[in-house]
């Protein structure tokens, strides 16, 4: 089996949520955060023949760069890694034990929404970069007084220095969620996010089958 270059970049963002992965038997990929704050699936490509407990993530994707085309053959405890045709140079990568790696139990059903927004790469960049020149982790979706903003900005200081945009949303109420700017560990593209007043958001990205499930911060507020 050859993983496509979606499924690689897939499994390159998963390692940004958690170094460990359980890859089910099967077409879709999920992953949770240590701290359970965080939630990922995709629909891939490639069908794999059994579960595969991989404990350090990055590892295995290292051990993967050591071939210019690998080709990955499943066996019971782990898997075999040739050079596509050319079977001189292998690495045999053993499996960890699945007691060891975090994995989500069952998925997220989404609660109604009261936000709905499409966020893109740019905002997200700008978001991105904005926390770390300010040096703040805080980011909230705001609309007090008819127009909604994403601000990046210190919750526990009202005299810090924060950056905003504005974004259109769908909503019929006032509301400030919280997030951490760190949890928003999303692929390249552009997202249609729904955020719930119970202190969840679903974010699906357009352009293919990935999609996050992100906690929001016990200091959100909605009211109608």
């Amino acid at each position: 089996m050859k993983l496509s270059s979606d499924t690689m970049n897939i499994l390159k963002n998963y390692a940004s949520i958690n170094q460990n992965l359980l890859i089910k038997e099967g077409k879709e990929i999920t992953t949770m955060s240590a701290m359970k704050n965080i939630m990922a699936r995709a629909d891939v490509e490639e069908t794999f023949p059994h579960d595969i407990p991989i404990y350090d993530l990055d590892n295995f994707l290292t051990s993967l760069s050591l071939f210019q085309s690998p080709n990955l053959e499943f066996q019971g405890t782990y898997v075999n890694i040739t050079e596509e045709n050319n079977s001189k140079t292998s690495l045999k990568y053993f499996y960890s034990a699945a007691s060891t790696v975090t994995t989500p139990s069952k998925m997220i059903t989404m609660p109604s929404n009261e936000v709905t927004f499409t966020l893109d790469s740019s905002t997200l960049s700008a978001i991105t970069k904005a926390s770390a020149v300010i040096g703040s982790a805080d980011l909230v979706l705001e609309n007090t007084s008819g127009t909604s903003f994403l601000t990046v900005k210190d919750k526990k200081n009202d005299t810090a220095n924060s950056y905003s945009t504005d974004v259109k949303t769908q909503s019929k109420g006032k509301f400030s969620f919280f997030f951490k700017v760190e949890n928003l560990k999303l692929m390249e593209g552009k997202y249609t996010v729904e955020v719930s007043s119970k202190n969840i958001s679903h974010m699906k990205n357009e352009s293919n089958s990935i999609e996050y499930w992100i906690a929001l911060e016990p200091e959100s507020t909605y009211s109608v």
